[in-house]
C-alpha cells in the first residue's frame, strides 16, 4: 500500500487540547448523548432523573468522553418522549429540579466532562403557558401571533390551511374549537412557534442565557432547519415535491421550501452565535439539520452555530465504495464552512447500529421492527462485530464523534416490545403502521440482576429483555475483550491518533477494504469485504475483533502504528 496526498487539511496539526482553556475543546471531542428517562432511575418511579446521571458520571469519565448531552428534560407529558416542551427554563419535577441540575453541572466539571443541553426551538407543548394563552385569546390575537394559526380552506373553514405533513403522520394542521387551525409538524401536542414574531426570538435568547448562565457549555439545536417558514398568504401547498418527512430532501431550490431550510433560518442563528460568543469560554452548538451537505455547511459557518450533525454517515451501509466518498465529501464539507465534521451510529431516533448494520442490504426497517425483529432475523454476534469495527473506524476520523448511551455496551435494538408497552407517537399518528423509537430507548443495564438491571429500585417504564443482563456495565466492566473496555481503550488512544485534523487514503490495497492514515503515520485499517486479508505491516495499537496472526478478518478494524 502507498500513501497518497492528503485529501482533507488543517493548520491545526498539534494534539487537541479538551481543557477549559481551549475554546476549541469541540472540534475533536467525543460526546455521549445521554436519554434521561432511560440512562438511571435514582428515586425508583421507574423514569430517569438528574440524580440517577450525576450518580453514574463516573461512568463516562471512565469511559473516556469529553462531554455528555442531554435530551430534553424540561417540564413535559412527554406525548413526543420529552420533546414536547411545556418550559425551556425548568426541569420536569419527574426527572429533578433546578437545583439538581446544577449539582449534575458541578459534578461533571469536577470530572472533566463539558455539559450539552438540547435545545427544543421549533416547537413548544400544548401545555405551554403561551399556547393555552392563545386558545383563549381567539383569532388575530397577539398570543397567537407566537404560533402558526391560519383559518381552513374549504365553504366552512374544514380543511387544512395546506397539504403539509406531520413527520409522525397525516396532515401537519389540527383544528380548534373557534375553527382556526394550528401548524404542528410534529405531533398535536407540538404546536409550532412562528420566528417571525418578536416575543419568539427574544425569549429564546433568554433560554440561550438561562442556562449559559448555569455553567451549560453548549447546546444540541433540534430540527435546526425548520424554524424559519414562508407564512406569507396565500400559503403555498408542498405539491408533488415529495419532502413530507424529516429526513426527506426538498426538491425545489435551495433555501425556498416553504417550512424546510429556508434561508432566513441563518439569521436567527448568526443572532444566538453573539449570545454565545459573550461568554469566555464561548458556548459551543451543534445543529440536527435533515438537509443536504452542502446546505448543512452553512449552519455550521463559525458566525452560526459552528457544527453540524452530519447523517449521510449514520445513513451509510456498510461498504467501502459508499462509506469512503461519504467521509471524504463529509471532511470537504466541515472544510468549507470553518467547522469539525461530525460523526455518528446511533441516537435516539434510529436503530441502534449493533442490529442495524447486521439487517442485509434494502432492508425496510419498520418492517423489520414491526416483525418484531424475526423477518429478517439479526445474527446479534455478527451484529455485534460489525458494531465494534464501525465504531473504531468512526473515532479514529478526524472531528467530533457522538455516542449514544449503551452503544458502549453493545446494545442492540429492542425490537419486539410488544405494541401494548409503545409510547412513541409515531405509532398511534400513523395508525400504527411505523412502529417508531421505542426500542432504542429501552433503559440501561447497569447490573446483571434486579428488577431492572440496576436502572433503578424497581421496574424500568419500558421492559428490558433478558439479554441485557449479559449487556450490562457490570457483565462487562474489567472483562478483556468486552465491548465496554474496547471503546475504553479505543478512547484512551484517540487522542493519540487526532494529531490536526488531517486523513490520508491508503492507496492500492484489498478490495472492500478502506485504509486512512492521521498525522504522525498512525492508520486505521477496515476490512468491509467478505474474506480475511492480509493484515498491514506495523504495530497493532487496537483492534475491534480478535486477530489471527497477520490476518484482518472481515468486519474488523485495527489501528496501526
Amino acid at each position: 500500500m502507498t500513501d497518497t496526498a492528503p485529501t482533507h487539511d488543517s493548520p491545526q496539526d498539534t494534539a487537541p487540547d479538551l481543557s477549559s482553556r481551549n475554546p476549541d475543546w469541540w472540534r475533536q471531542a467525543v460526546v455521549y448523548q445521554v436519554y434521561p428517562r432511560s440512562f438511571a432511575d435514582f428515586d425508583g418511579d421507574g423514569l430517569g432523573d438528574l440524580r440517577g446521571i450525576t450518580g453514574r458520571l463516573p461512568h463516562l469519565a471512565a469511559l473516556g468522553v469529553d462531554a455528555v448531552w442531554l435530551s430534553p428534560f424540561y417540564p413535559s407529558e412527554l406525548a413526543d418522549g420529552g420533546y414536547d416542551v411545556a418550559d425551556h427554563r425548568d426541569v420536569d419535577p419527574r426527572l429533578g429540579t433546578l437545583d439538581d441540575f446544577a449539582a449534575l453541572t458541578a459534578e461533571a466539571h469536577r470530572l472533566g466532562l463539558k455539559v450539552i443541553v438540547d435545545l427544543v426551538p421549533n416547537h413548544t407543548s400544548h401545555r405551554h403557558a403561551w399556547f393555552q394563552e392563545a386558545l383563549r385569546a381567539g383569532p388575530g390575537s397577539p398570543a397567537r401571533d407566537r404560533y402558526v394559526f391560519r383559518a381552513g380552506r374549504g365553504a366552512h373553514g374544514e380543511l387544512p390551511p395546506t397539504d403539509w405533513q406531520s413527520v409522525f403522520g397525516g396532515s401537519a394542521w389540527r383544528r380548534v374549537p373557534d375553527g382556526q387551525w394550528y401548524l404542528h409538524l410534529f405531533a398535536p401536542e407540538q404546536p409550532d412557534l412562528n420566528w417571525g414574531s418578536g416575543e419568539v426570538r427574544a425569549d429564546f435568547r433568554t433560554t440561550l442565557r438561562f442556562w449559559a448562565d448555569r455553567g451549560v457549555d453548549g447546546f444540541r439545536v433540534d430540527v435546526a432547519h425548520a424554524l424559519a417558514k414562508d407564512l406569507d398568504e396565500p400559503l403555498r401547498d408542498v405539491g408533488d415535491i415529495g419532502a413530507t418527512g424529516e429526513g426527506a430532501l426538498p426538491l425545489v431550490p435551495p433555501g425556498s421550501h416553504p417550512y424546510y431550510d429556508r434561508d432566513e433560518v441563518h439569521e436567527i442563528y448568526r443572532d444566538w452565535r453573539r449570545i454565545l460568543d459573550s461568554y469566555s469560554p464561548p458556548r459551543t452548538a451543534v445543529a440536527e439539520a435533515w438537509v443536504p451537505g452542502h446546505r448543512r455547511a452553512l449552519y455550521a459557518r463559525p458566525d452560526e452555530l459552528g457544527q453540524a450533525f452530519n447523517f449521510e454517515y449514520l445513513q451509510t451501509g456498510w461498504d467501502a465504495g459508499q462509506l469512503r466518498p461519504v467521509i471524504t465529501e463529509s471532511l470537504a464539507t466541515a472544510r468549507a464552512a470553518g467547522a469539525s465534521a461530525t460523526w455518528v451510529l446511533s441516537n435516539h431516533d434510529v436503530v441502534r447500529h449493533a442490529s442495524r448494520l447486521a439487517l442485509p442490504p434494502g432492508t425496510d426497517e419498520n418492517a423489520w421492527l414491526l416483525s418484531g425483529g424475526r423477518a429478517p432475523a439479526v445474527d446479534e454476534a455478527a451484529g455485534l462485530r460489525r458494531a465494534r469495527a464501525a465504531t473504531l473506524l468512526m473515532l479514529a476520523l478526524p472531528g467530533s464523534a457522538y455516542l449514544y448511551q449503551g452503544e458502549e455496551l453493545g446494545l442492540p435494538e429492542v425490537a419486539d416490545l410488544p405494541a401494548e408497552v409503545l409510547q412513541d407517537p409515531v405509532w398511534e399518528q400513523t395508525g400504527r403502521a411505523r412502529k417508531g423509537r421505542d426500542g432504542c430507548r429501552v433503559p440501561l443495564p447497569w447490573t446483571t440482576t434486579g428488577a431492572s438491571y440496576g436502572f433503578g429500585p424497581g421496574a424500568a417504564w419500558l421492559p428490558q429483555p433478558p439479554c441485557f443482563a449479559a449487556y450490562a456495565v457490570e457483565a462487562q466492566d474489567g472483562v478483556e475483550g468486552s465491548t465496554l473496555e474496547l471503546y475504553r481503550s479505543a478512547l484512551r488512544l484517540r487522542r493519540k491518533l487526532l494529531e490536526g485534523e488531517s486523513l490520508t487514503w491508503v492507496e492500492g490495497g484489498p478490495a472492500g477494504v478502506l485504509a486512512f492514515a492521521r498525522s504522525g503515520g498512525r492508520r486505521c485499517v477496515t476490512n468491509l469485504s467478505g474474506r480475511a486479508v492480509p493484515l498491514p505491516p506495523g504495530e497493532v495499537l487496537l483492534s475491534s475483533s480478535p486477530l489471527t496472526g497477520r490476518r484482518l478478518d472481515p468486519d474488523t478494524t485495527v489501528w496501526l502504528a
